[in-house]
């Protein structure tokens, strides 16, 4: 199993910037995509930014411009550097890695136990 710890959530006002981390633990495995994932109180859990391992990236529509994620695969670390932030920016952010274990060929989803940003005045 890989473990995802992440770090870097907290309280911003509006126009501030966060830089989330995630970092994955464990041997034995090679990780594909890596992601950030966002859930809204009452709201379905949505795609923010992801990551191949050769750094091909995508964003949601809302985040691009402002957001860009960056990976280290040394350290199986990913970043969401997070600027222009807005209220509704407002969600406990999980990080998310799609793995596969070494002589394997099937890739397994796992995901961070999540951290919040809050922006408000």
């Amino acid at each position: 199993q890989v473990q995802l710890v992440e770090s870097g959530g907290g309280l911003v006002q509006p126009g501030g910037s966060l830089r989330l981390s995630c970092a994955a633990s464990g041997s034995g495995f090679s990780i594909s995509t890596m992601g950030w994932y966002r859930q809204a109180p009452g709201k379905e859990r949505e795609l923010v930014a992801r990551i191949t391992r050769d750094g091909t990236t995508n964003y949601a529509d809302s985040v691009k411009g402002r957001f860009t994620i960056s990976r280290d695969n040394a350290k199986n670390t990913v970043y969401l550097q997070m600027n222009s932030l807005k209220p509704e920016d407002t969600a406990v952010y999980y990080c998310n890695a799609v793995y596969r274990r070494y002589f394997s060929t099937t890739y397994n989803p796992s995901w961070g136990q999540g951290t919040q940003v809050t922006v408000s005045s």
